[in-house]
């Protein structure tokens, strides 16, 4: 059973989303709504959109949309009722009683409950005599007991299926350990399962609640030609929203977080003191990570391998960070490939004047630009100028002041000549961005209407006042009562029917259409069509006049046999359109008479 109209409404009118947005994203006014970098992909220019007066958000980039329930539920890797759970707590309400359904929270909590047993029988199996090999690894790594206690640190055992075992004399169930992602089943016989990490060094993964909700396991011997081997992705988990040892870096008094490469380089880095160090899964860094940091830091600093993959790494991550308010940090970095080499060759101290005396993002990329030419050449110093203004074509006024001052006095040249250059840069890169975005948004709706008609065999014109039908029915319920005769087959199967018929049940049992009770009812990416739907449209001068020109426009495209696209039409012009039909219906009824 879904949960209480009343208690989603009465948790809309505590909650506002402009606040919940807020804690997440850097938010700026633009008139009635406000804007920002979108926390669900990777971009440069702004298509995160805030709507107040709806109470909802919708992204002209990726197509994220919904109510403060939906951003809770895909910011935090949350199920429906898990995100209601946080916003209810946030706005000082209790969840009923009963009456709705949590199976997939219930199933969640289950995971975590068997993740937590496997790390602890990872971690008593390796102090034990039959787990000795785990331990040598660990404190061959240079790690005291008070470090692999503070990580939790394990090994699971040689066997097929000594885990698995274990977990079922606790109660737990084959399918259960297995969708957790601790065992998998053979390929000769489904009704066997094996252990997923046997013979490897153990390292549990645990969220900002302290929950354990993934491990990854290393290879000891050199045997495996896979070297560390990952919890696939879970109810519980998914390795591109989570940050190893954020649960601990995020108290460790610092406003800033030191980002590195591998799991093995922030144990080592927190044993010697460092307790603001975190890493990824993987190589590569995601849009969820980037947001996870700047959640919790004004600062990043990138510590990654002293390599050429660590070098392109950092200035992919560059890219990413500059996105974000937050300031970036690179050291050069010597003395070892990586920062558990470096400090265990150099020591702790020099490798905290390293971090100390890190180069900000504008300097480094600097530093890669006169590498690249050769100064003494006139025409190298003219590319590396050209190089120069994009560098500094983001930064503040006072850096580009500073930079183009001093870079200027090193090459002996006029300073204004410079400044000039950069300003014109500038003024072109703001013009191509607001192109940018209008042409996104403008391309974004003909986009969907084609890949609708496409794939429901429905005309580009019916999909249009499909849409426009439905937004001023959200708009004016009203219009409801224009509905009577309205046949609802008419309408495109899947999507369009559900949200119609949802909307006229709202409105049939006096409830508002906001988007927050649509939420239990439909999938994220109808929410994002209904979210787009709702906030897309500008209000109509005439709204029933508007309404009754889709629904005969509605009826008289399904009723054709052969499909007419007016993908290329304007709103304004398909509006005109279906006026056009309008006064043609009423001409004919008018001679009729």
């Amino acid at each position: 059973m879904a949960l209480p109209d009343s208690f989603i409404q009465e948790l809309k009118l505590k909650t506002d989303i402009d606040d919940i947005v807020s804690s997440y994203v850097t938010l700026r006014r633009r008139g009635r709504i406000s804007v920002g970098l979108c926390p669900f992909h990777n971009e440069k220019t702004p298509s995160f959109t805030v709507y107040p007066d709806t109470q909802s958000f919708y992204c002209f980039g990726c197509g994220a949309g919904g109510d403060a329930i939906g951003f809770i539920k895909r910011i935090e890797n949350l199920d429906y009722i898990d995100a209601v759970k946080s916003l209810a707590e946030r706005a000082g309400m209790q969840m009923p009683d009963e009456g709705f359904d949590d199976s997939l929270g219930k199933k969640r909590r289950l995971i975590l409950e068997i993740n937590r047993a496997a790390a602890k029988f990872f971690h008593s199996y390796m102090m034990s005599q039959q787990g000795r090999k785990g331990l040598n690894y660990f404190t061959g790594r240079g790690l005291t007991h008070k470090t692999i206690n503070r990580f939790g640190l394990g090994y699971a055992p040689e066997g097929w299926d000594v885990l698995t075992r274990h977990l079922n004399s606790l109660g737990y169930k084959d399918p259960d350990i297995v969708e957790a992602g601790l065992a998998i089943r053979s390929r000769k016989n489904q009704n066997k399962v094996f252990d997923f990490f046997r013979d490897r060094a153990m390292t549990p993964v645990i969220d900002i609640r302290g929950n354990v909700i993934a491990f990854s396991g290393r290879d000891i011997d050199g045997n495996d030609n896979r070297k560390y081997i990952n919890t696939p992705d879970t109810l519980a988990y998914k390795k591109t929203n989570e940050l190893f040892a954020l649960n601990i870096a995020k108290d460790s008094g610092s406003d800033a977080l030191i980002l590195c490469e591998g799991q093995m380089d922030v144990i080592a880095m927190h044993q010697a003191g460092f307790s603001n160090a975190v890493a990824g899964f993987g190589t590569a860094l995601t849009s969820e990570q980037v947001r996870l940091i700047s959640r919790y830091a004004n600062e990043v600093i990138l510590c990654y391998d002293n390599d050429e993959a660590g070098k392109k790494a950092v200035n992919k991550a560059i890219g990413m960070f500059k996105n974000t308010d937050l300031k970036i940090r690179i050291p050069a970095l010597s003395g070892g490939k990586d920062p558990d080499e470096i400090i265990k060759n150099v020591g702790k101290e020099r490798f905290a004047a390293m971090l100390d005396g890190s180069a900000n993002e504008i300097e480094f990329e600097i530093l890669n630009a006169r590498n690249k030419y050769n100064l003494d050449l006139t025409q190298e110093r003219l590319d590396f100028l050209n190089d120069i203004i994009k560098i500094l074509s983001g930064a503040s006024k006072i850096e580009q002041e500073l930079y183009v001052s001093k870079i200027c006095d090193e090459l002996n040249i006029e300073k204004e000549s410079v400044m000039a250059q950069l300003r014109r840069t500038e003024r072109n890169n703001q013009y191509k961005n607001r192109r940018k975005v209008f042409e996104n948004e403008r391309q974004s709706y003909q986009r969907e209407t084609a890949r609708e008609s496409f794939e429901k065999s429905a005309t580009t014109r019916k999909i249009k006042a499909e849409n426009r039908m439905l937004s001023i029915l959200l708009r004016y319920p009203k219009c409801s009562k224009l509905c009577k005769d309205f046949d609802e087959n008419n309408l495109t199967e899947g999507f369009m029917r559900k949200a119609y018929r949802l909307t006229l049940d709202f409105i049939d049992n006096g409830m508002d259409t906001d988007i927050s009770l649509y939420s239990q009812y439909l999938s994220d990416s109808e929410i994002s069509t209904l979210t787009k739907l709702v906030n897309m449209f500008s209000d109509s001068k005439d709204y029933e006049r508007e309404f009754k020109d889709c629904l005969n426009t509605v009826i008289e495209e399904n009723s054709k046999k052969t499909s007419v696209d007016a993908g290329e039409l304007s709103d304004d012009d398909f509006l005109k359109l279906m006026q056009s039909i309008s006064n043609k219906k009423t001409h004919k009824s008018d001679e009729e008479k």
